[in-house]
């Protein structure tokens, strides 16, 4: 149960960066193709060591993704949804993933974001 717990919110986490900065999208963005995308950031998103290639990887797919402001606060809902499933989960490390993997997003990460706010 934790894992499938730390897959929605390392999903929720990078779906809100994607949401944020993707230009083009044809299709409306789903909580699975987030935490899809993000699982392989939980173990960083715990504590571990990180985040390893394929979570930044992850994140910057979920980034070109997002093409749309629904497709944005989609992710965002989706990660704060996760987060709040997840236990142990450290909010600064999921704060700050977006500038360690090179991606760039205009809101925070984290269980307070107002993602109706989200464009």
């Amino acid at each position: 149960m934790a894992s499938s717990s730390a897959m929605k919110l390392v999903s929720a986490v990078m779906l809100c960066i994607v949401v944020i900065t993707a230009p083009y999208a044809a299709e409306a963005l789903t909580c699975g193709q987030v935490s899809g995308n993000l699982g392989s950031c939980m173990s960083y998103l715990k504590g571990g060591p990180g985040p390893s290639g394929p979570c930044c990887g992850g994140i910057k797919r979920l980034n070109g993704l997002a093409q749309t402001p629904q497709d944005r606060q989609t992710a965002c809902g989706c990660l704060k949804q996760a987060a709040g499933a997840i236990t142990g989960l450290n909010y600064n490390l999921a704060a700050g993933l977006p500038g360690k993997c090179g991606v760039s997003i205009p809101y925070p990460i984290s269980p307070k974001t107002d993602c109706s706010k989200v464009h």
